[in-house]
Formats: C-alpha cells, structure tokens, sequence
C-alpha cells in the first residue's frame, strides 16, 4: 500500500489540532498524500488553534459558514468534496478524520467504489463508523508518546466512558479459531495472515491500544499461542495442554523462587497464577485442586500443612 495516493479530509469542528503531527505520520506509512483538505467555519474561535498547523503542513482550509445551529453544513461539504475527488479518480483511497458517525455512509460508499478507507479519530468514536472503514486507528494511540503528560488527565476521563475497544478475550478467541480453521484445512496460518483478518474483521484493531509494539509480542503474552520462525516467516499455533502446562509449571516456579527462603502461601501463589491464567482448570491436568498441582511440580515442596509452597533443597530436585 506504501505507493497508493490518499486524499486527507479533516473535520476540524470535532477533532483537536494537537493530533495533526499524529495524523500525517500515519497516514504515510500506508503511501502519499495528495490532498489535505480540513473543514470547519473559519471565522469562529473555535477554529483558532488550527489556522497555525494550516500553513506549516501546507492543509487547505475549506470554509463552510454555520448558517444554522450544528455542524451538518461542515460534514456536507467534506462529504462532496469526498464524492468529487472519488470522481476524478486521481487516489486509491481517503482518511477521514473525525470522531463524527454522520461519515459512516460516505465511508461505505467510498469502500464500495473499491476505495481504501483510513479512518482516525478519537476513542469516542461510534463503533458504526469504525466498522465502515477500511482501518481505524485511534488518535490517542498516535500522540501517547509525544503528549503523554499533557494528555494523561483527560484520556482516564474519557477512557472510562467508551466502550468501543475489542476485548483482549474476544480478540484471542477470532484468533483461535483462524488458526482452528486453517488446521481444519491441513494449512499453517501465518503471523502475517493473522494481522490481516484480525483488521479485516475489526478495523480499529491497533495492538498498541492494548499495551504493545508488535502483534508478535500480544500473541506471545497471551500464553496460548506458539511463534515459530521459518526462514523469513513467523507462523502461529495453538499450545497443546502439555505445552500449556509446562509453561503454567514454569510460571509457578519462578513465583515461588521470588518469594525467597520463607516461601509464598498458597491462597498468595494461587491469586498470581490465576490471574497470569486466568482459564486455567487444574482438573484438567488431573488434579482435584490447586495445592496438589502445585505439588506435583518438580522442585517445589509443600510445608505447614499445605499452606506454604517453597523451593525444595538442591538434593531433593
């Protein structure tokens, strides 16, 4: 995608002017911007702020007076000034930068002309149009680095109200089951296609919206995923249960070891390994409850009837 044309079209009356350097940078990972266009009625002061990142990353205000109360005449220029360059067919696709649900249908019709559709805006943004672009990216994943001080107040607000995030749970599920499907069709699933059809089902699906850099590094922590990497290509599997056990015995190892020579009770141990695991079922391994589990781990031992778990000493290993 990196050589496509994008025409850039900003909804300056919901969207701040502090994510403009967010917004471009973005916006060329995916090719060249030949249009920039942002529209608002330049005559309020609302619109102050902006007039200085006009000139120094070369946007061309569109004025659009407010002849009535709302901003319905600001979105119905941006939308035909949308279906006029879509027209001229000089781009392979738009961004359309707004936190704004009156763009879902243009960003369904854009798609429909075979248009890509990058949409940004911030976290409050209606799933409906999120789900009508082709990617959605949120804007305050694209300025945490940058503003994360001067920011950090008003994003916990906010946070706290949307609820338009995929759940990690649900994202590890669809992830499940692709890697199921392609087994099913005797076929390895790559980390690459993983990428794809997790954006393609939820296009404002963004690791960094959860805590990371790479996809490879959520699916590494997610416990249930193997990476392998042959030659230049990283494929995904599932652990199986012994896979999974081993890695959860490894886990509980390491926490007893922290704990030092006096050990770590077992309620303690018990609340961090659930939580690090959250679905595990030690029934599952054969065991009736979680201290017997714990048992069975090679160089642990059990003390005070059960109620501590500690390093067994170097001979008893």
């Amino acid at each position: 995608m990196e050589d496509k044309k994008f025409a850039l079209l900003i909804d300056a009356e919901n969207i701040s002017s502090r994510y403009i350097t967010g917004i471009l940078d973005e916006l060329t990972k995916y090719g060249t911007i030949t249009y920039k266009r942002i529209y608002s009625d330049w005559t309020s002061s609302q619109a102050s702020k902006w007039k200085e990142e006009l000139l120094s990353n070369s946007i061309m205000p569109i004025q659009q007076f407010s002849n009535v109360s709302g901003k319905n005449a600001n979105d119905s220029a941006l939308i035909i000034d949308a279906m006029d360059i879509l027209y001229t067919q000089n781009v392979d696709g738009f961004c359309i930068v707004s936190s704004d649900s009156d763009f879902t249908r243009l960003a369904s019709r854009l798609r429909e002309s075979g248009m890509v559709v990058i949409g940004m805006g911030e976290e409050k943004t209606p799933r409906s149009f999120r789900a009508a672009c082709s990617i959605f990216t949120s804007l305050e994943i694209l300025t945490a680095k940058h503003k994360k001080n001067e920011e950090a107040v008003s994003h916990s607000v906010d946070k706290k109200d949307v609820s338009n995030e995929i759940s990690k749970d649900e994202i590890e599920d669809t992830i499940v089951s692709i890697i199921t499907q392609n087994e099913n069709n005797g076929k390895v699933t790559a980390l690459g296609e993983i990428g794809s059809r997790l954006v393609n089902k939820y296009p404002d699906f963004d690791v960094r919206n959860y805590g990371y850099s790479l996809l490879s590094k959520f699916l590494e922590e997610a416990q249930g995923f193997k990476l392998k990497k042959v030659n230049s290509t990283v494929t995904v599997s599932l652990r199986n249960k012994e896979e999974s056990k081993e890695l959860i015995q490894k886990f509980v190892k390491e926490t007893v070891q922290k704990s030092g020579k006096r050990g770590i009770s077992i309620a303690a141990l018990s609340n961090q390994v659930y939580a690090e695991y959250k679905d595990l079922n030690v029934k599952e391994y054969g065991y009736s409850k979680f201290s017997k589990f714990v048992q069975s781990i090679d160089g642990i031992e059990l003390k005070n009837m059960n109620a501590f778990a500690m390093m067994a000493p170097a001979h008893n290993k």
